[in-house]
């Protein structure tokens, strides 16, 4: 049963694999989430792919792993704070869409949202019990 249960720690970061996936392939939806008001949003697309990158690495090599949970942490609560909530308000949606399908945009976003939160905490839960190397963040 433990080696069932270890294998968590390797499943769940390489689950964001989905993420890297998603802003390579389609890198105009990543792009289309960037809030209006920060330009470059193909280099916010790309680069966000690379700090994913970054973290699955570490933690599934064990190097810097804690740091890396606790800054993936605070990229996933910036996201459900910067882009998710104020969209689930009905900001930056398409206005000349039906108002059945904004309505459909706020609810989505809401989820994201609070998806966003869930896993913060798993990710801040992995950095407290999971993560071995506590160089930087003891």
């Amino acid at each position: 049963m433990d080696k069932i249960l270890t294998f968590g720690r390797y499943l769940f970061p390489l689950s964001f694999l989905l993420y890297v996936g998603l802003h390579l392939g389609k890198p105009e939806v990543g792009a289309a989430f960037v809030p209006d008001y920060i330009p470059f949003p193909y280099f916010w697309n790309y680069f966000t792919l690379c700090c994913i990158l970054a973290f699955i690495i570490s933690a599934i090599l064990g190097k810097y792993d804690k740091l890396a949970y606790v800054l993936m942490a605070l990229y996933v609560v910036l996201m459900a704070f910067l882009v998710h909530w104020p969209r689930a308000m009905g900001h930056e949606l398409s206005s000349d869409t039906m108002t059945g399908e904004v309505n459909r945009e706020k609810e989505l976003e809401m989820v994201n949202f609070f998806r966003n939160m869930m896993v913060t905490g798993a990710l801040l839960a992995f950095a407290k019990y999971v993560a071995r190397d506590k160089r930087i963040i003891g």
